[in-house]
C-alpha cells in the first residue's frame, strides 16, 4: 500500500490510545474497507507500564489479562476490610502483551498501514479533511484525524482557574524467600503510612504467595526524590508484611496528570482527540484504560453506523465532573483527610457502588447515597471555590 495516498483515517501515537482505537476498528466489519494510517513515533517494545482496572463485563482484551483477582482489600488507620467481588473483577494488564496484541492482529490486515514517525503539525483542511506533516516533511491526508498526543498542560495552565495534581508512583515487582503475599487479594488503598499533608498510599498486586507488584502512590503537585518512594515500598515490606530480603525483578514509574482544567475532546470538524488529550484519565482517580475502550467503543459505532464520529465524543456527564473537581480541590486543599474520605466510602457503601460511582454508571439515587456517606464538610468547604471559580488553598 502506497503510505503517501490519502487515508479514511489517521492515528496519531501508538500508545494505550491509539492502539485501542485501531484495534477496536479492525474488529468491525462495517468499516472493513476503511483505509488507516497508524503514525508511531517510536516501536513500543518494552514492557513500560501496566494497566490495571475493574470490570463486570467481556471486553476486547480478555485473552491478554495477566492476572484477575476475586478479592480487594481497603485499610487505613481506622479501617480494614477484605471485599470479596461479586460482580466485577480486578485485572491487569502488562503493556509489552498490549503492544504485541495489537501490532500482531494489524499486521494481517492490509486496511491498517504503520509509518515510525512523530508528528509536527496536524490540521484541518479548508476543503475539509485533515493533513499531518512530519519533522521531515512527509505529509498525510484523511478524513479524519484522532490525535492520542499528550496535552501540554504546562503551556496551558491556569492555576487561578482549575486545579492541577499528579498522580506519580514507583512500582517493583518484588520475589520473596518465603511465602508474603495472598495472591487471591488486590491491595487496592493501604493507606496505614503517613500521609504528609497528601493522599499516599500503598497499591499491591499479588501475583502468587512469593511474587507481587508493591506499589508507592501519591497525588500532589510535585513528584518526589526517587529514594523516597523506595524507602516507603521497603518500609511497607518490612513492617506490614516482614519481608526485609526480596529481589526486584522489574519497576516502573509514573506521573498521570489529575486536572479539571477542561480538556476539549476535539479540535475543529476533523481531528478528534484521544487518551489523556480528551481527558480520559479520569481526574480524581487516574484510571484510562477501561474508559479509553469505551471511548473508542463510542467513536467506532458512531463511525460505523453513521460515517461520522458522535456529535457527544465521549458521553461524560456534569455532574461526575463535578464530583472529579471537588475531590481535587479537597486534594489540594487538604490532601490528608483524603484518606479520610476513602474509608467513609468504603466502610459505608458496597464496593460495588464505588466502582459504578468511579465508572460513572450510577443513577442520581445511588449518587446521594455515595456523597451522604461522607463527612459533607470538606465537600461543602469545595462547593464554595468552585462557585467563586477560584480552586480551594490550605
Amino acid at each position: 500500500m502506497d503510505a503517501s495516498s490519502d487515508f479514511d483515517y489517521l492515528i496519531v501515537g501508538g500508545g494505550a490510545a491509539g492502539l485501542s482505537l485501531a484495534y477496536h476498528l479492525s474488529q468491525e466489519p462495517r468499516l472493513a474497507g476503511k483505509r488507516v494510517l497508524l503514525l508511531e513515533p517510536e516501536a513500543k517494545d518494552q514492557n513500560d507500564r501496566t494497566w490495571s482496572f475493574w470490570t463486570d463485563e467481556p471486553m476486547l482484551f480478555d485473552e491478554i489479562v495477566a492476572h484477575e483477582w476475586q478479592q480487594l482489600a481497603f485499610r487505613s488507620p481506622q479501617f480494614e476490610r477484605v471485599f470479596a467481588l461479586r460482580r466485577h473483577r480486578y485485572k491487569m494488564i502488562r503493556g509489552l502483551d498490549f503492544y504485541q496484541f495489537v501490532h500482531a492482529a494489524l499486521a494481517n490486515n492490509p486496511q491498517f498501514t504503520r509509518v515510525a514517525a512523530p508528528v509536527a503539525t496536524l490540521e484541518n483542511l479548508p476543503a475539509g479533511g485533515v493533513r499531518a506533516t512530519t519533522p521531515t516533511g512527509e505529509q498525510f491526508t484523511g478524513h479524519y484525524a484522532f490525535d492520542s498526543r499528550p496535552p501540554k498542560l504546562h503551556e496551558l495552565q491556569q492555576p487561578h482557574k482549575h486545579r492541577y495534581l499528579l498522580q506519580h508512583f514507583v512500582g517493583w515487582e518484588v520475589e520473596t524467600d518465603h511465602d508474603a503475599f495472598d495472591p487471591a487479594t488486590q491491595e487496592f488503598m493501604d493507606f496505614r503510612g503517613e500521609q504528609y499533608q497528601e493522599p499516599r498510599f500503598i497499591y499491591v498486586l499479588p501475583f502468587s504467595k512469593r511474587r507481587a507488584l508493591v506499589e508507592y502512590t501519591l497525588f500532589s503537585g510535585q513528584v518526589l526524590p526517587k529514594a523516597e518512594y523506595e524507602a516507603e515500598i521497603r518500609r511497607h515490606l518490612r513492617e506490614q508484611l516482614g519481608v526485609n530480603a526480596f529481589r526486584i525483578t522489574a519497576e516502573e514509574v509514573g506521573a498521570i496528570p489529575m486536572t479539571d482544567h477542561p480538556l476539549p475532546p476535539r479540535t475543529g470538524p476533523g481531528i478528534i482527540h484521544l487518551g489523556v488529550r480528551a481527558g480520559r484519565a479520569k481526574p480524581s482517580t487516574g484510571y484510562a484504560f477501561k474508559r479509553i475502550q469505551a471511548h473508542s467503543a463510542r467513536l467506532v459505532e458512531s463511525l460505523a453506523a453513521t460515517g461520522h464520529p458522535p456529535r457527544d465524543l465521549t458521553g461524560d456527564k456534569w455532574q461526575f465532573r463535578l464530583f472529579d473537581t471537588l475531590l481535587l480541590d479537597i486534594m489540594q486543599r487538604r490532601g490528608e483527610i483524603t484518606r479520610d474520605i476513602f474509608t467513609d466510602l468504603f466502610c459505608r457503601n458496597p464496593v460495588e457502588r464505588i466502582f459504578d460511582f468511579l465508572d460513572e454508571r450510577t443513577t442520581w439515587k445511588e449518587n446521594f447515597q455515595i456523597m451522604n456517606s461522607v463527612t459533607p464538610w470538606p465537600f461543602l468547604r469545595s462547593i464554595w471555590h468552585v462557585l467563586r471559580g477560584q480552586p480551594g488553598k490550605r
